[in-house]
């Protein structure tokens, strides 16, 4: 279980563009605390539903930092697929009950 990570969806300020034909592509993800992400190329766009987070939209896969990332874009709000950042004292706890033997 240690090395599961939780997801969740984290609301995201986005930069993008709206294409002629209606399209929309992202090109960079701003987080609230300052820092950028610019978004290296758009990999897939589809209707789909976040099955580690929860939600559903429109799910762009994009490359971020070379990695391949999802971006949903829900009512009108973004939203980008990332590890749920983990408590330290859950996290001790976690280790302290992997390393306890039963008698």
């Amino acid at each position: 279980m240690r090395n599961e990570s939780r997801r969740k969806n984290y609301p995201s300020k986005l930069t993008a563009i709206f294409r002629s034909d209606g399209a929309i592509l992202p090109l960079e993800i701003r987080w609230e605390d300052g820092r950028r992400y610019p978004i290296d190329r758009v990999l897939d766009i589809r209707r789909a539903a976040s099955l580690k987070a929860g939600g559903a939209g429109i799910r762009y896969t994009c490359r971020i930092g070379g990695r391949p990332k999802y971006l949903f874009l829900e009512e009108n709000k973004w939203f980008v697929e990332a590890r749920e950042p983990r408590d330290e004292k859950t996290e001790r706890k976690g280790e302290a009950m992997a390393g306890a033997r039963e008698p």
